[in-house]
């Protein structure tokens, strides 16, 4: 592909976040119709500096500023898509990082502190930890799938499954050099390798290989090393990414990422084409913002 891998985004309500090495960019669709962006440079020092560059700790530092990006991204995007716009939004404060810590939490306790209560009920009964730590990443696998399952019959999330398959179809036509149209980003795909869906996977499966020196540990103790060791799965998991990413074009590579990219089935729909035009719209933002051109 001609253009390098340093776009991506998240879809919002009604509409796309696109973030580039330099400047992030939200585009939503307001109720009179008319699509609303905010844009603001990213932290030079995670994203061009050093942290940004090191393995393992990119991972980390990389993806707890994408998620305030994602937060801040989300906050413009309910204040816009429910009303007019208003003029001093704040991007900052208590709301946005305390919707953050208990996001946090509640993922933390479903996808890693519930399996492994689940897991000991049946270690205890087989007398076997190997077959504890194979059924706790069972469970870890099927809530996670059977949330995402779950979520996606709601109404509102399927649209906002459409806006992120939106978002792929655009970055997709932008790597392979198509025009940024709504008919140039259309014919492409809504599955993309560097997905956060995939990440997510991805970290769910490393978990059964890294939390397997943990069968012999108490229950208090294996659930606590847990927690310890998430970011270790992120950044491993940020790695395989990054790797797949730059390695997609092999076959090997594609029979790897098959369960990531069919996993998006169930996170992307297939957008109409305003929902390509607001995420045309993010990414041309970002662009012109890299490249110091006024839209």
């Amino acid at each position: 592909m001609g253009k390098p891998f340093n776009y991506g985004g998240q879809a919002v309500i009604e509409g796309v976040m696109m973030r580039g090495s330099q400047s992030m960019a939200v585009a939503v669709r307001d109720p009179n119709g008319q699509i609303v962006i905010h844009d603001e440079p990213l932290n030079a020092a995670l994203y061009r500096g050093l942290l940004g560059r090191l393995p393992f700790v990119r991972g980390l530092t990389m993806l707890w500023d994408a998620l305030g990006l994602g937060f801040r991204g989300l906050m413009f995007s309910a204040n816009v898509a429910v009303g007019p716009e208003e003029e001093d939004v704040s991007f900052e404060g208590p709301l946005a990082w305390g919707t953050m810590v208990v996001a946090l939490v509640l993922g933390v306790g479903l996808f890693f502190v519930l399996p492994k209560f689940i897991a000991a009920f049946f270690e205890r009964m087989l007398g076997s930890a190997l077959a504890g730590l194979l059924i706790e990443g069972v469970v870890r696998l099927a809530l996670f799938i059977g949330y995402v399952w779950a979520i996606g019959h709601m109404p509102d999330i399927r649209r906002v499954f459409a806006y992120h398959g939106a978002e792929h179809k655009t970055i997709n036509a932008y790597e392979a050099g198509a025009s940024m149209t709504i008919e140039g980003v259309k014919p492409f795909s809504t599955a993309h390798t560097r997905c956060g869906t995939a990440f997510l996977l991805t970290l769910v499966v490393l978990s059964i290989v890294v939390f397997a020196p943990l069968t012999g540990l108490p229950l208090a103790w294996g659930i606590l090393a847990r927690i310890v060791l998430i970011p270790v799965l992120a950044m491993l998991a940020y790695e395989f990414i990054r790797f797949s990413a730059r390695h997609a074009d092999r076959a090997w590579m594609r029979i790897l990422v098959t369960p990531n990219l069919a996993l998006q089935r169930l996170t992307t729909r297939e957008p109409d084409d305003k929902m390509i035009e607001v995420a045309i719209a993010a990414l041309d933002r970002v662009l012109a913002k890299e490249q110091n051109v006024q839209v």
